[in-house]
């Protein structure tokens, strides 16, 4: 049974902006794991590319259980990728729960959707 659906588009001018103007930005929002990858990446387009799809993929699911970001912080979700590349999410307190990510960019947006199901 569906427990929660969330969609969230971000443009990856603001988050370049974000990046250039508070350089702790990225720890705010990415886990240690998460910003492991982050540094790991070559390409500064690609690094915009991969915080934008991690800060829409979290407030996404913020928004599939109701609560937005506030109740829940940016380190409380962690976005990695199987072996295959696809996302995955983990968060404290929802193991119990079987959640679905996608994330997808264009030239100007990164777009999440979340859905939660129960298991």
């Amino acid at each position: 049974m569906i427990k929660g659906i969330g969609i969230d588009i971000i443009e990856l001018n603001r988050i370049q902006r974000s990046i250039e103007k508070n350089n702790r930005f990225t720890d705010r929002i990415l886990t240690q794991n998460e910003q492991g990858i982050f540094h790991n990446l070559k390409n500064d387009q690609r690094k915009v590319e991969f915080l934008a799809g991690r800060f829409a993929a979290k407030e996404a699911f913020a928004k599939a259980v109701g609560t937005g970001i506030g109740a829940l912080s940016f380190q409380h979700i962690e976005v990695l990728t199987t072996k295959l590349g696809a996302p995955t999410i983990k968060v404290s307190g929802y193991e119990a729960a079987s959640i679905f990510v996608s994330i997808t960019h264009s030239k100007d947006y990164a777009v999440a959707q979340v859905v939660i199901e129960e298991k």
